[in-house]
């Protein structure tokens, strides 16, 4: 099986693309074809090429506007011949040289296997994000399962899997894009794992250092749940949040913006309704996770 690699960058992270690239072109065994997206900007010059002897390619694409991260990540797959597409942060590479083999093997062996979402860890040593765990028990990092989301900069998907249930929905911009996919995934009868064998470093940055993280994080959720879920469990996913966020944030400013986010989640188009069927959300409920949190 082929494997693409799509980095998404804004060009001014040069030290840290060069890094990334590396790390997939590096891989073992595997002749990777790494995909750049410059997202509204300039892909910079690298020092990162194909080891001697490797078939392994590097292509580049300058989108002329800012896509999002779904509109960026939905034309590096269009961009990519590979039968698996790696995604990978521009700010994060990959632990070892032999990932890309470890998700070969895995999608050569489990038909049904959709997304792989990466174990997340501190290359400095801390302890780790608990959003990097994509399920409720997110105590043990190391215990790989089931789940029914992933990270979308650490993970590696079946490309006709993807193009199966129409990608990354690009409304979004950015926030839940890969929630909306994983939903849908799993409606088409795959299954995704977070598997704590496939490592990718990444430093610890807060997701709050978008300045749009409130509204966007709210407004997506709300799409989120227009588009997916019938509707008592779109009411029940939507209120459990209201309260949860209340509960949780503290700072006026950004219950504030989450507020207004909601709000536009509410008001503006969600794009196309394609309600999952409740076996589907049933087998949510017994991964774990039910699709009210």
């Amino acid at each position: 099986m082929k494997i693409s690699c799509v980095i998404l960058t804004m060009g001014n992270r040069v030290a840290e693309l060069d890094r990334a690239v590396m790390s997939a072109l590096d891989q073992a065994d595997a002749d990777v074809e790494v995909v750049i997206v410059g997202n509204g900007a300039d892909v910079p010059e690298l020092t990162a090429s194909p080891p001697e002897g490797s078939a392994s390619t590097v292509q580049t694409i300058r989108l002329e506007t800012n896509e999002g991260i779904p509109g960026g990540r939905n034309r590096g797959v269009d961009a990519c011949s590979g039968d698996i597409v790696m995604f990978l942060d521009d700010d994060g590479w990959y632990a070892s040289p032999e990932v890309a083999a470890h998700v070969r093997e895995r999608f050569a062996a489990e038909p049904d296997l959709a997304v792989i979402s990466f174990r997340v860890v501190d290359p400095d040593g801390g302890p780790g994000q608990r959003r990097h765990v994509p399920r409720l028990r997110a105590g043990d990092p190391e215990r790989s399962s089931p789940v029914t989301t992933f990270l979308g900069g650490a993970c590696a998907i079946r490309r006709s899997a993807y193009l199966q249930v129409g990608g990354q929905p690009e409304r979004f911009f950015y926030a839940h894009e890969e929630t909306d996919l994983a939903w849908r995934l799993l409606g088409a009868g795959y299954r995704i794992e977070y598997d704590a064998r496939a490592v990718m470093y990444h430093p610890q940055v807060p997701p709050t250092r978008h300045a749009d993280f409130y509204r966007l994080n709210a407004r997506n959720r709300v799409w989120l749940a227009r588009r997916n879920l019938p509707w008592p469990l779109a009411a029940l996913y939507l209120g459990n949040w209201i309260v949860l966020t209340i509960l949780r944030e503290r700072s006026g400013a950004a219950l504030s913006a989450w507020f207004r986010g909601f709000r536009e989640g509410v008001r503006e188009s969600a794009g196309e309704r394609r309600p999952m069927a409740w076996r589907t959300a049933w087998r949510m409920l017994k991964l774990g996770r039910p699709p009210i949190v």
